[in-house]
């Protein structure tokens, strides 16, 4: 079960958007532990406890909703995303399908690839998924129709 309540906590803090740190921070307050590998399942539960009182939602069963990404350039993947899926250039127009692009492109030149897409967090890394996304939609002669997406 320790696995289990471990991946909770991560997704809980993911949603309430808690970083690495903050949420090392947490478990020390709520446990005197730092480490979720020196926790047993009753600590575990106690963060989980407490990410529910802030306001995690554990119990939501089905399609995962995620929240709107923070940084403007990783919302600009998602919608160069959408528009190459609704061109029906893509076989997964998924969340999950992104990333799996993402980590089959990037993966070897990388080294390693976050699970999503929106923990990204270097802007060289995440203009070349744009570029890439864009070529894309380039040789599929897709009109990115920047005009209609400012207002």
């Amino acid at each position: 079960m320790t696995r289990a309540l471990q991946q909770k906590i991560h997704v809980g803090c993911r949603e309430l958007g808690l970083d690495g740190d903050a949420r090392r921070a947490l478990q020390l307050v709520v446990t005197g532990k730092k480490s979720m590998k020196d926790m047993d399942d009753t600590d575990l539960l106690k963060v989980l406890k407490r990410l529910k009182k802030d306001g995690f939602n554990a119990s939501s069963k089905g399609a995962k909703k995620h929240k709107v990404a923070s940084r403007p350039d990783l919302r600009l993947v998602h919608v160069l995303w959408t528009k190459l899926g609704e061109a029906g250039e893509l076989r997964d127009p998924s969340r999950a399908g992104l990333n799996k692009f993402v980590r089959d492109q990037f993966g070897n030149i990388w080294g390693s690839v976050p699970a999503d897409i929106d923990m990204l967090r270097d802007h060289k890394q995440i203009n070349a998924v744009i570029q890439a996304l864009k070529a894309w939609g380039a040789r599929a002669g897709i009109d990115f129709n920047w005009a209609e997406h400012r207002k």
